[in-house]
């Protein structure tokens, strides 16, 4: 099986090329099959079992679809309690029953509770450099979960068991809707007979994937057995982001917290309307893309983790202590005098001189033996357990 810590940015790039998932990235169809075998153990029927038994999720991030429509909550789960809250419990036999029936089963953020699907996303994150989330799909039979319909972020869907035929229509009357938008009419691509447009047409099969871009539309059914993928979403960032970025600097303006002269004449409200669009197209010039990308980046959060007991016991780590590295981008190391800086989840860590060539080193291999990580960073053993500690207590490491 492919490390699922490099599914994307190795195995599928591999095949399809390292610039149709970045700079071609959200533009066009990709197909690549990865092979049954790199998929087979990343989440088999064995995991979702475990989940749906030790994780208990609930609607709405567990729930099931027919025809389009949601299946009522009361044909498959009961209100129960835990710790005396009120919450909703999946009933297993009414879970089977409306699956033999031909419902679609969807499970959002698996990635938050399967360690090999988490790792398949922070690789993707890395890929990208946008936040990603997996949600899985299970059907039996030939029916259809949802009718044909638009993502508003884009996807890359791993088909992991059986088969599902797919037609993959393309981007439709508005191009690249959002989910906060002011039009939600538009409609999918016709040809000049009137028939819905097709890119793509076929079955995924086990260790196939596809990226569909964000606003392409695209019908999904059962292929008569059962199926199983995942759907790993991103949304990338848009202009609208940016200028997001660009109002909230505003409120540094003493010119645009001033009241606006409703009661003054015409003359006065337009010199103000001037000055405001003046001092606007100023800060909008300086406000530099690649300056906006790197602090969005800097703010990339970590994925929830723990690495009790060692950074209560303080204890330094032996040579074949597993290294991790928590943040999910690579984080540039920046000099200030004799101190190194780096900044992750937005906020800022001065470490001693020594750390760089260790930040570096784990920034680049992600994960390594303490007894690896000194050979590759060029440091004395000693130096590099006591720095490992260091940063095990930031939370910018975990150690196993």
């Amino acid at each position: 099986m492919t490390e699922p810590g490099r599914l994307f940015s190795q195995a599928l790039c591999d095949i399809v090329g390292r610039d149709a998932l970045t700079t071609r990235l959200s533009e066009e169809f990709v197909l690549a099959d990865l092979g049954e075998d790199a998929v087979r153990a990343l989440f088999t029927l064995e995991d979702l079992n475990h989940v749906l038994a030790t994780c208990a999720p609930e609607p709405p991030r567990l729930r099931l679809h027919r025809e389009g429509s949601p299946v009522p909550l009361d044909r498959y789960t009961e209100v129960g309690t835990a710790s005396r809250d009120t919450r909703r419990v999946v009933r297993p036999e009414s879970l089977y029953r409306e699956l033999r029936t031909g419902a679609s089963l969807v499970l959002d953020g698996v990635d938050r509770m399967h360690p090999g699907v988490g790792a398949a996303a922070d690789d993707l994150m890395r890929l990208v450099h946008e936040r990603a989330q997996a949600n899985l799909y299970l059907i039996w039979g030939e029916s259809r979960g949802f009718d044909t319909h638009w993502d508003d972020h884009d996807t890359m869907i791993v088909q992991l068991a059986g088969s599902k035929h797919w037609r993959v229509h393309g981007p439709g009357t508005r191009p690249f809707p959002m989910k906060n938008d002011t039009d939600h009419a538009h409609t999918p691509p016709r040809d000049a007979d009137g028939a819905l447009h097709q890119v793509w047409e076929g079955v995924l099969r086990p260790g196939q994937v596809i990226h569909v871009p964000r606003g392409w539309w695209h019908t999904v059914t059962g292929n008569g057995e059962m199926s199983m993928h995942l759907t790993f979403g991103f949304t990338r960032a848009t202009g609208i982001d940016w200028a997001e970025t660009l109002v909230r600097r505003l409120f540094e303006e003493e010119t645009f917290r001033r009241d606006l002269p409703r009661f003054a004449d015409a003359d006065a409200r337009r010199k103000h309307r001037h000055a405001l669009a003046a001092r606007l197209a100023e800060l909008a010039e300086d406000a530099d893309l690649d300056a906006f990308l790197s602090e969005r980046d800097a703010r990339f959060p970590r994925r929830t983790s723990f690495s009790l007991p060692w950074p209560v016991e303080d204890r330094v780590p032996d040579a074949d202590t597993r290294v991790e590295f928590v943040p999910i981008l690579p984080p540039p190391v920046e000099r200030e005098g004799d101190k190194v800086a780096v900044t992750v989840a937005g906020k800022r860590y001065r470490l001693p001189v020594v750390t760089e060539p260790v930040l570096e080193t784990l920034a680049e291999h992600r994960a390594l033996t303490v007894a690896e990580l000194t050979a590759r960073a060029g440091v004395e053993a000693d130096l590099c357990a006591r720095v490992v500690a260091a940063l095990s207590r930031h939370h910018l490491v975990l150690l196993r």
